[in-house]
């Protein structure tokens, strides 16, 4: 189970132009061009909704620099649209990719779990490309377990992808 940690100084309210430009960085930085992004990010122009949407339970946490520079974020999202769901809660994490492993995205993850777990949410699910072993890692440390994969979901660099969803009961993580 991953500690928590007080929310640090490295977190920060950040405004909608300044999460833009985080989210352009992930992909223009990789030279990525819109077939090519990530299962979970979208082209820039319909990034715009999905970040300005980030209030309540659903506020976007920021990590930033010493130098005031955003270097990872993460939200909570609705799960599914229909009213059987609305305890259930899916989380996004996304982190420069040269501060991998730096303990940046296990920050973000624990305040989330803090965050839904707050909010009266009763489980947080996480979607995650099978073959990322780091992210399905700092999830599973963090409290989530395995609980199926959905084989060739979706597409990237042309060839099919699966999906590993992993699921937190929040109320079985005993430092919530």
């Amino acid at each position: 189970m991953c500690r928590h940690h007080k929310l640090p100084s490295k977190f920060a309210e950040r405004p909608l132009p300044t999460l833009l430009q985080f989210w352009k960085s992930i992909t223009t930085k990789c030279n990525l061009r819109p077939q090519h992004l990530t299962l979970c990010l979208a082209p820039l122009k319909h990034s715009k909704h999905w970040i300005s949407a980030r209030s309540g339970a659903f506020s976007a946490i920021v990590a930033v620099d010493e130098s005031d520079v955003v270097v990872g974020f993460g939200a909570l999202s609705e799960y599914r649209d229909r009213a059987a769901y609305k305890t259930s809660v899916e989380n996004s994490v996304y982190v420069k990719r040269d501060l991998a492993r730096s303990g940046i995205g296990r920050l973000i993850l624990t305040n989330l779990l803090q965050q839904a777990a707050d909010s009266g949410f009763h489980a947080v699910m996480a979607r995650i490309e099978a073959s990322s072993l780091a992210s399905r890692g700092l999830h599973e440390s963090c409290g989530f377990a395995l609980v199926g994969v959905e084989r060739e979901i979706g597409r990237k660099f042309g060839r099919w992808l699966d999906v590993a969803l992993m699921q937190c009961v929040l109320h079985e993580q005993p430092d919530l």
